[in-house]
């Protein structure tokens, strides 16, 4: 599957957030979007994942040579971000399920591996809203990761993670990440970035 970025732009009224974007994204080469906080790297992938319209140019999904409409492109994604909300009065057990109603789990992979792949310990019965906020991470990340679908977006993914759970966070990509199209956003050059082959800097589109 290819994302094909052809001379994209995207402004709110006057202000260009960034434009004359050309850029093919692949399975198998993942890519950082690198920048500043404030620099454009969430509106992008929000124009990546469907949920915002270009201003100018234009984006296409092929699959195998096959377009797929925008508006069918939410079915072939999973996406970690900082504005993306969890249903915080649900339990996990309750969340993984509810999850999993929508999204196909990765092939060989049930409810309880990715419970226990979250490692935490006697909280079944706690609504989501108890969660510390890097717990609260690592759910969007198992979700994400263990979500059978082509396309993985990622912003800013080690948010809240302390160190051990960057290595966590690390490990499942490299797990999960190989045969899919993977665009991690950053505002810094570090280690949340540092298996993607590809670079793109969104200050050089304004």
């Amino acid at each position: 599957m290819n994302i094909i970025l052809d001379k994209t732009g995207k402004k709110f009224n006057t202000e260009w957030i960034f434009r004359n974007l050309s850029r093919t994204f692949e399975q198998g080469k993942p890519c950082a979007i690198l920048g500043k906080n404030g620099s454009g790297k969430s509106t992008l992938l929000q124009v990546i994942a469907g949920n915002l319209h270009t201003t100018s140019g234009t984006i296409k999904y092929l699959d195998e040579k096959r377009e797929i409409s925008p508006t069918r492109i939410f079915q072939f994604l999973s996406i970690v971000a900082p504005y993306q909300e969890l249903i915080e009065e649900f339990t996990l057990p309750e969340m993984l399920k509810f999850h999993f109603s929508f999204k196909q789990l990765m092939p060989g992979y049930s409810l309880l591996n990715v419970h226990e792949m979250l490692g935490f310990k006697n909280i079944d019965h706690k609504p989501l809203k108890l969660f510390s906020s890097g717990m609260k991470q690592r759910v969007k990340i198992i979700l994400a990761m263990l979500s059978n679908t082509p396309i993985l977006l990622l912003d800013e993914p080690t948010n809240n993670l302390d160190q051990p759970g960057i290595e966590w966070y690390l490990d499942l990509v490299n797990k999960f990440s190989p045969d899919r199209i993977v665009i991690v956003c950053s505002n810094l050059q570090h280690q949340e970035t540092s298996f993607c082959s590809g670079k793109l800097l969104i200050e050089d589109y304004k």
